[in-house]
Order: C-alpha cells, then sequence, then structure tokens
C-alpha cells in the first residue's frame, strides 16, 4: 500500500486543495501526516478539523514556507516523509501578475527547495499539483508552474520518483468561480464574467483528488508530467446563467469586465511541441516533450535567482522568456519594465 502505515507530507496542506487532500490521507491510515502551511490561519483551521477524527495524533501540524530551505531539511531530517503532495503554491493569476517576483520565489525556488530536500533525505515519491496555465503561459503565475514541472523533471530520479499532474480549475477550491459566482447572486448581481468567449476546463475536488492520488501511485521513474482526462471546456458565461437559473428566483445579469492581466481565453493542456502517451492507468497520460538539459536549466535558475534577489523585473522576463519558450510576458508587466528607471 503506498499510504497505509507511510510517513505522509502535504505542503499548502491548509489550501483548498491541500485540505481536501490531508482529510482524503487521513483517512488511509498514514504513519504520520505532516501538515505543511505558511497561513497561521488555514493551518488552524485543517489542524482543528482533523484533531476532532479518530487517529488525530497521527498528525502534525507545521507553520512554515516551502521556501525556507532550513525548515524544510529539519522537516525531512525529524519526520523523514517517504510520499510528499505538493500543494502549496500561489495562484491568483492577475494578483501574481502584480507580485512577479514573489509567485516566482515561492512556486519556483519553493518547488526546488523541496525536491532537493527529497532527493537529498532519500524521499520515496514527490507529486506536484500543476495546473494547465503552465502551457504556453501568458501569465507569471503559468511560467513559474512550469518552471516548476522542468524542476521535478530535471531531479527526479530512481530512488525519488518526481513528477506533476496538471488539473483545470477545481470547482469550490480557492479562487473558483463558482463560489464567486454564488457570493454575486446573493447579493442580487451582477455575475462579473471577464469575456463572453472565455472558457476553463474544470473538475470536481473528487476527481481531482481522484487523479492527484493515482499519478502518486503510478509516478513513473525519474521525473515526469501527468495528465488526467479533462473531457470539454466550459465558457463561464454559460456557466453563469447555469447558476443564475439554478439558484436565483430573479433576473440576475451578466456583466463583461475585460480580460485582467495574465488571462488566457482558452487554456490548453498540452503544447505543440508535446505529445500525450497511451493511457497509462487510471485516465491517466504521460505529456512527452522537450526537456532543457541539467546545465540550462541550471544556469538559467541561476540567472532567474539573481533576477530575483535584484528585483529587476526585466531580467526576471528575460532569463523566464529563455527557460519557458512559450511564455508571452502580459502587456501589464511589459509596461511595468517600460515604466522602470534606467540605473
Amino acid at each position: 500500500m503506498l499510504h497505509a502505515g507511510k510517513r505522509i507530507l502535504v505542503t499548502g496542506a491548509g489550501g483548498s486543495i491541500g485540505s481536501a487532500l490531508a482529510h482524503a490521507l487521513h483517512g488511509l491510515n498514514p504513519g504520520s501526516l505532516v501538515l505543511l502551511d505558511s497561513s497561521e490561519q488555514n493551518l488552524f483551521r485543517i489542524h482543528a478539523q482533523l484533531s476532532s477524527l479518530p487517529g488525530s495524533e497521527s498528525h502534525i501540524p507545521i507553520l512554515a514556507s516551502v521556501a525556507d530551505e532550513r525548515s524544510l531539511r529539519d522537516i525531512f531530517e525529524r519526520y523523514q516523509p517517504e510520499v510528499i503532495y505538493h500543494a502549496a503554491a500561489f495562484k491568483h493569476v492577475p494578483l501574481m501578475e502584480r507580485n512577479p517576483f514573489a509567485v516566482v520565489q515561492n512556486n519556483v525556488f519553493g518547488t526546488l527547495t523541496l525536491a532537493r530536500t527529497a532527493r537529498c533525505l532519500r524521499a520515496a515519491r514527490l507529486v506536484m499539483i500543476s495546473t494547465d496555465k503552465a502551457v504556453n503561459p501568458r501569465s507569471m503565475m503559468g511560467a513559474s508552474k512550469r518552471l516548476a514541472e522542468l524542476a521535478l523533471l530535471m531531479l527526479g530520479a530512481e530512488a525519488t520518483r518526481m513528477c506533476s499532474i496538471r488539473l483545470g480549475n477545481v470547482l469550490g477550491s480557492e479562487g473558483s468561480v463558482v463560489p464567486l459566482f454564488l457570493e454575486q447572486i446573493q447579493r442580487g448581481g451582477p455575475l462579473t464574467v471577464t469575456h463572453p468567449k472565455v472558457e476553463r476546463y474544470f473538475l470536481t475536488m473528487e476527481d481531482a483528488l481522484r487523479c492527484i492520488l493515482s499519478a502518486a501511485s503510478l509516478c513513473p521513474d525519474h521525473g515526469a508530467i501527468c495528465l488526467p482526462e479533462m473531457g470539454e471546456p466550459i465558457k463561464i458565461v454559460d456557466l453563469a446563467r447555469y447558476l443564475i437559473q439554478q439558484v436565483s428566483q430573479g433576473d440576475i445579469p451578466v456583466v463583461y469586465t475585460g480580460l485582467r492581466p495574465g488571462d488566457k481565453l482558452r487554456e490548453e493542456f498540452v503544447s505543440d511541441c508535446e505529445t500525450l502517451s497511451p493511457q497509462l492507468s487510471h485516465g491517466l497520460h504521460r505529456v512527452n516533450g522537450p526537456r532543457l538539459s541539467d546545465t540550462e536549466l541550471a544556469a538559467g535558475l541561476a540567472e532567474l535567482n539573481a533576477a530575483v534577489g535584484e528585483l529587476d523585473l526585466a531580467r526576471l522576463l528575460a532569463a523566464v522568456m529563455r527557460l519557458v519558450p512559450g511564455y508571452q510576458p502580459s502587456p501589464y508587466l511589459r509596461d511595468q519594465v517600460a515604466l522602470t528607471p534606467a540605473t
């Protein structure tokens, strides 16, 4: 069994996907369940929820960031996790466009630090929750998740298997449009949609958990990217109108607010330079595509780290574009570079 009696670590354990994972894993009778989160309130909430359940003594709440190397090493040496679910990430696209250094520090270097520590201390498996926004990204959040995928492809090894699983929008998760629409309906509207043609892929939380746990079971040797069957995308305006019909007693309008910085009309799961393997199992495919050499990626990440350290946005964008050829910075970020005084 992959989970029963095993030492398990969940990062971002207080977030929507992380907390759902924590509940599911708690029910699989792990030997220990370490819950890592950098948000005190989120960590308090999941700790309180699990503390009310039988077997609550097996879980350990830890307030720390995945980007804190000293804390991570202490956690690994103290609790020796065997299976790691990496759900910690900054996810809100427009907000992260305004905070590009923070999202790179957390999503890229946090993942890199976690993966290096897991490999050094010989954890068995690491599964990262990635996103369709990592494919041909138009946002810094999406580009950061693509870089995190590349880091796991580089660091995955026979002794420490690593994989990423690309998911679409998870219904009910933080930042999901459905809770926002329901809140807007309760207020009497209007429902705000960015563009009449915008569409997204959706998963229920139950399907997302099934895919994540299946990816951990399969987790091919070395590094890999997995992709579930996602079905057809849904237009956001159609979802808004459906919820109005189902929930509202009145005539609530839908208004269009315009695409936000980093938004795309349509998301993709596979780029033009990637292909899908035949189904591995449980409805998952392996994504095959070009990889950077370890030397190229290491040099690029060093340049990226220097840009973060100097808060140099032009250098940051240049480094990301070299590492992620499909990335196109948003007009907002290009404008920010143009507004930066020359030194």
